[in-house]
């Protein structure tokens, strides 16, 4: 039992061993293909906004830092926010451009945009996205904008809504108009939505609620002791 307890260890081990973004305790890249632990790894840059800044930069993604936003008397507000910029050697694209967000969501983007959203656009629609088209990031609410309750991650530029995208030939896929549907437009938008779940701590589409019907929610929320991470 043991000797077959260690080949199973060895084996596995030498698997991992091509694929440092497998192993819990490997440095985050973000140039890696997404692994088992990159989520978590991603959702953990909430701690670290230094090293987050960092990784952007060897990843080669062109950003600006955003000045810290506090309201007074008030649980809003942002302390290491970023606005990405178009161009660099990892291009992401956002429309509107000007939006911040809390730099653990545009890594998550990042990583999003190339591993996961550009491999099914060429795969599903046989084009490359220009444009990720959002609703927006920082809102000072709480959860569907209530008087009362949890506070929603928008209050703090930790989520971004995606409602659809632009591709090079001018095409549009619609989160509202094309989710529904057998065609290639709607398995793209699934394909990114079940991508999302693996560099997100919460991804929330219109298979979730009518609250969502036009809009992907996508946020790097802290998770509790059970490690449960939202994907509908």
């Amino acid at each position: 039992m043991l000797t077959a307890l260690a080949a199973a260890a060895l084996l596995a081990w030498s698997y991992l061993r091509g694929r440092p973004q497998d192993l819990p305790w490997a440095p985050l890249d973000l140039g890696q293909p997404v692994g088992l632990f990159t989520g978590r790894k991603l959702a953990a840059l909430a701690d670290a906004p230094a090293r987050c800044a960092v990784l952007l930069a060897q990843a080669g993604v062109r950003y600006e830092a955003v000045p810290a936003r506090r309201p007074p008397e008030s649980r809003c507000g942002y302390d290491s926010a970023v606005r990405l910029e178009d161009g660099g050697a990892r291009r992401i694209a956002l429309a509107p451009a000007s939006v911040a967000v809390a730099c653990p969501v545009a890594a998550a983007l990042a990583v999003w945009e190339w591993d996961v959203v550009a491999p099914a656009a060429q795969r599903h629609l046989g084009a490359r996205v220009s444009r990720i088209e959002h609703l927006g990031s920082y809102s000072c609410r709480r959860l569907y904008g209530r008087s009362g309750g949890g506070w929603s991650e928008h209050a703090t530029a930790n989520a971004l809504d995606v409602a659809g995208f632009r591709l090079d030939d001018g095409t549009r896929v619609s989160v509202l108009r094309d989710w529904r549907g057998d065609g290639a437009k709607a398995a793209f938008l699934r394909d990114v939505r079940d991508g999302a779940c693996t560099v997100f701590a919460t991804v929330l589409s219109p298979d979730y609620n009518a609250a969502h019907r036009d809009h992907l929610h996508l946020d790097q929320a802290a998770r509790g002791a059970t490690g449960w991470r939202a994907c509908r």
